[in-house]
């Protein structure tokens, strides 16, 4: 079984999805078996949550076959400008 870092999920979402602010955390003590991410992208304007979601699990396609649980938060960059402001 393949373990992941959160340094390889944020470079593979970051690269993939051309995001412009990625945070992973990794809450399975160091196991690599559960991640929660927020993924900022302008892919991800004018998409519903569902396609941003489908966005990010195609590119972690194969990751996800050996992570146990995953959440994550999609914004685009205006909404994450909107967050840092509130």
């Amino acid at each position: 079984m393949t373990t992941y870092t959160e340094e390889y999920i944020h470079d593979k979402l970051t690269k993939e999805l051309e995001a412009t602010h990625v945070e992973v955390a990794d809450q399975s003590d160091g196991c690599g078996a559960k991640f929660s991410v927020v993924v900022v992208s302008p892919k991800f304007t004018g998409k519903p949550l569902l396609q941003r979601h489908r966005l990010v699990n195609s590119t972690l396609e194969e990751e996800l076959k050996t992570i146990h649980a995953f959440s994550m938060k999609t914004l685009t960059p205006e909404q994450w400008e909107q967050q840092q402001q509130s």
